[in-house]
């Protein structure tokens, strides 16, 4: 098996990767957006709005938080989970820098699709 050479890389990019990652998933991206919506830390009700099975919601809870874009806390069976401040705006600086960064070139394509 090949490796990624994931250390010949800016530290930006890699982490900026993991986050990308961690939200490259339709159920992720779902999650937090529920997070979102209710504005509170949420306690267990992830698995009656999502139509995916606890341990499948569990498992993409735990990607969410490793990457830390929420954080939570298990106590006993109950989980309960909101959005990490910190985290969260590590990620949306890290996108804004990248689309930011992007200056047009004149007429670097044909409409066509056929590149110079």
């Amino acid at each position: 098996m090949g490796t990624t050479k994931v250390e010949e890389f800016e530290v930006a990019e890699v982490r900026a990767s993991e986050i990308a990652k961690a939200i490259g998933h339709p159920a992720r991206i779902a999650i937090l957006n529920y997070i979102i919506s209710k504005d509170e830390c949420i306690c267990g009700e992830i698995v009656d709005e999502l139509p995916l099975a606890q341990a499948t919601i569990s498992q993409h809870l735990k990607e969410l938080k490793r990457v830390g874009l929420i954080k939570g806390r298990i106590s006993g069976v109950k989980s309960c989970y909101c959005i990490n401040e910190k985290g969260w705006k590590e990620a949306e600086a890290v996108f804004s820098n990248l689309f930011a960064s992007y200056r047009p070139i004149n007429e670097c394509c044909e409409p066509d699709g056929e590149c110079c």
